[in-house]
């Protein structure tokens, strides 16, 4: 059973907006230690300043697993320039956008380069061989320069990509082999991983035009893909496919984020929680309803909605706790803490929507106990202590897991202030 990784820790707060709520929840996947600069991704000179940047650090994926050093899977391993450059060439931020798009190839190989922040704080330990290295500096922003690059074997890349896993092998790392939900990242690591694997997952996923089915190319640090009006794979430039994205409907592909509602569902008196179960899932396993948010309709409306529909309770009022970004492939899970409407509001009906297996309301003190006793992920044994036919709970890295415990400890109880 992989360990339990530590959750991101906020700086004190006592704000009064603390006072009154508690303390803010961060999720697993959230509190990167990086600063994202975004608005310089289209900043040529300070792309290639820190690209080139003696200690600029690369996250490398290969189908989306993340490099990570061989002793230690919690941690990542980062490659350097030199390692790097066999597969994205040494100037990659050499050209405006206008110019890639002019002088745009679909048979030239084009490696995905994200740009992810930097680390201004110093949160990250300098990659090996790095740590006397003057840190990189641009206008008034100093620190370590973090990229994420594919590095996975495709068809215009594979010997380079492969020469590239090979060096990294030699130096100790390898692309983790586990299921993503059972890596155990530490906390700021995580949240880095969570947002190179989702951007280099959508522009994995969108390598042709939504508008007119033809390839299009990644600009602006890997955060925009654009459709080129022409193409020079044959040898000479040839006119493309009308397409409305060029047009004064600057309808681009820019990455995608996809709303879902999660709750915690406390029943009229607040004495239980409804939690439910799928097929699939483990026996016993239990966790917090789900579902899309779908357009035209609030996130509390999506709460009662999704609530209703999968099992039958009627809820009320909804609180938002907190929020996680879930990188599969590229969630954010908004969580709440509802409560049932009294007397027939509480009764369970399965008979709307197929996708929950069961679905009950349990004592505030059963979960409390699974709390302690029953969590783990799925498809890990569960932990030490546990006894068979007891409640089992998701891990602390789930937000399903903190939005239980928030309603275990009473953050949904009624403010003094």
């Amino acid at each position: 059973m992989a360990p339990t990784p530590d959750l991101p820790i906020l700086p004190p707060d006592e704000s009064l907006l603390s006072q009154k709520f508690g303390r803010e929840t961060a999720n697993y996947f959230s509190g990167s230690p990086l600063n994202r600069l975004s608005f310089l991704r289209t900043d040529l000179s300070f792309l290639r300043s820190a690209f080139s940047h003696p200690s600029a650090a690369f996250v490398l994926l290969n189908n989306l697993a993340p490099l990570v050093q061989a002793s230690d899977s919690a941690n990542l391993a980062f490659a350097t320039g030199e390692d790097v450059k066999p597969l994205t060439g040494a100037d990659p931020f050499g050209k405006t956008e206008e110019e890639q798009i002019r002088e745009y190839n679909s048979e030239e190989p084009h490696s995905i380069i994200v740009f992810l922040g930097i680390d201004e704080k110093g949160a990250l330990s300098p990659h090996s061989g790095l740590k006397d290295t003057e840190p990189f500096s641009f206008k008034d922003f100093k620190g370590t320069p973090y990229f994420a690059i594919d590095a996975t074997p495709r068809e215009k890349n594979t010997d380079a990509a492969n020469k590239l896993a090979e060096r990294m092998k030699e130096k100790g790392f390898e692309f983790y082999g586990g299921g993503p939900r059972h890596m155990a990242l530490h906390s700021g690591q995580a949240a880095m991983y969570g947002y190179a694997r989702a951007i280099i997952d959508w522009n994995a996923r969108t390598p042709f035009c939504a508008q007119c089915g033809q390839p299009t190319l990644s600009v602006n640090a890997g955060t925009k893909r654009v459709c080129p009006p022409t193409d020079k794979a044959s040898g000479e430039v040839k006119e493309r496919k009308p397409c409305a994205t060029r047009g004064t409907v600057s309808n681009h592909s820019f990455p995608r984020t996809d709303p879902t509602v999660i709750m915690a569902i406390i029943n009229a008196d607040g004495t239980k929680v409804l939690l439910g179960r799928q097929r699939r899932w483990p026996k016993y396993w239990y966790s917090t309803l789900a579902g899309f948010q779908e357009p035209g309709e609030s996130i509390e409306e999506a709460v009662r909605r999704e609530v209703w529909e999968e099992s039958g309770v009627q809820v009320g009022r909804v609180v938002l706790h907190s929020s996680q970004p879930w990188p599969f492939p590229a969630s954010l899970m908004i969580g709440a803490v509802g409560q049932a409407l009294p007397g027939d509001g509480e009764k369970i009906y399965l008979g709307h929507d197929a996708e929950l297996e069961d679905a009950k309301w349990f004592s505030l003190e059963e979960v409390k106990e699974a709390l302690v006793k029953g969590t783990s992920n799925l498809g890990e044994s569960a932990p030490e202590g546990y006894v068979e036919g007891g409640l089992r709970l998701p891990p602390q890295t789930a937000i399903a897991n903190r939005l239980i415990t928030s309603v275990v400890e009473g953050w949904w109880v009624l403010s003094k202030m």
